[in-house]
């Protein structure tokens, strides 16, 4: 019960980032040193985005690339910004569900080793009364052997008698 509501609280976070990273577009826009420092970046972004284009696609890479207006410039810059919120929350809940189960797991891992220690102490105790019940089989034996036949058979009848005399009790 508690997987299907995480999963459904991470995917809420998810989509509630968009709005807010739409917010923090339209912000970013507004204020002017930081639209005068988003635009320096979109102009670099343009730049490395249009050297590696035309070296991809065998173009000439000595001829002068053209800088971006302000008003597109801003505008993909605010796109760059709003994408990497998006990213960084999606990142954040990444992050947070490995940490989760890997908790998880090591909770499984604990409790695995715990049930397999129990188990070899009572291996353990099994062997060890094994071990006694075989003795006392042994020494049962030589007691027969000494009594020769009758004396199992004694050893029956006794055996019997005293079954039935527990019984009433």
């Amino acid at each position: 019960m508690v997987l299907p509501l995480l999963k459904l609280g991470t995917l809420l976070l998810k989509t509630l980032s968009k709005p807010v990273a739409a917010r923090l577009k339209q912000q970013a826009g507004l204020h002017p040193r930081f639209r005068q420092i988003i635009v320096s970046m979109a102009q670099a972004n343009h730049q490395v985005t249009t050297r590696m284009q035309r070296r991809l696609y065998s173009h000439a890479t000595d001829v002068e690339i053209r800088p971006l207006n302000e008003e597109k410039a801003v505008q993909a810059a605010v796109d760059l910004i709003g994408e990497l919120f998006v990213f960084s929350v999606a990142v954040a809940v990444l992050i947070f569900e490995v940490q989760r189960n890997s908790r998880s797991e090591a909770r499984k891992e604990e409790l695995r080793k715990q049930e397999l220690e129990t188990m070899k102490r009572r291996d353990e105790a099994l062997s060890r009364e094994v071990v006694l019940l075989r003795a006392k089989f042994e020494e049962l034996e030589k007691l027969a052997k000494g009594r020769g036949l009758s004396g199992i058979i004694n050893f029956k009848r006794a055996e019997t008698e005293g079954a039935k005399t527990e019984k009433p009790a």
